[in-house]
Parts: C-alpha cells; sequence; structure tokens
C-alpha cells in the first residue's frame, strides 16, 4: 500500500469520528452568548437556545448526526461544567 493510500484510509476511517465530536468538560467557552454560541460550534455542537439553569448557564444544541445536547457553562469562569444527552 502507498504512502498516500495508507493516509487516505487513516482519514476515512477517522471522519464519523470527527462529526461526534463535542466540546468537553472543562473546556473554555465564555461566559456571554455571542463567545460561548462561536467556541461551542467551533467544537461541533450548534446551538440552538440558551437558559439559566440551576444557576448555570444551559445551552441547548446538536451534534452534527442530529443528536441533542444540553451543555452547562459556568456563569463566572465561561467552563463546560457538565454535558447531558438531551434525547
Amino acid at each position: 500500500m502507498t504512502r498516500n493510500a495508507l493516509l487516505l484510509s487513516v482519514f476515512a476511517a477517522l471522519a464519523p469520528l470527527a462529526a461526534l465530536a463535542l466540546p468537553q468538560v472543562g473546556d473554555i467557552v465564555g461566559t456571554n452568548p455571542a463567545d460561548a454560541t462561536a467556541a461551542l460550534e467551533k467544537a461541533g455542537c450548534k446551538v440552538q437556545d440558551f437558559e439559566a439553569e440551576g444557576g448555570k448557564i444551559e445551552a441547548k444544541c446538536t451534534d452534527g448526526e442530529g443528536k441533542g445536547w444540553e451543555v452547562y457553562i459556568d456563569p463566572k469562569t465561561g467552563a463546560v461544567a457538565e454535558i447531558k444527552d438531551n434525547d
């Protein structure tokens, strides 16, 4: 197998994993909607809405597969505190 063929097969195998990427607990996404939306979407989570819940900022978003997620953000630090499956 040539080097290019090997690289192509590795990228093809990893492509589905990239679609499932999400922010991780501890990631800093920001404390205002514009910064948080940009950071979450860069991490693969398309934001639909924000709301306050339990002293945290809850971002409702979907991943590349359309699966729903709730990302809880610490309003003081802008760090992702928790991620829950919303489906």
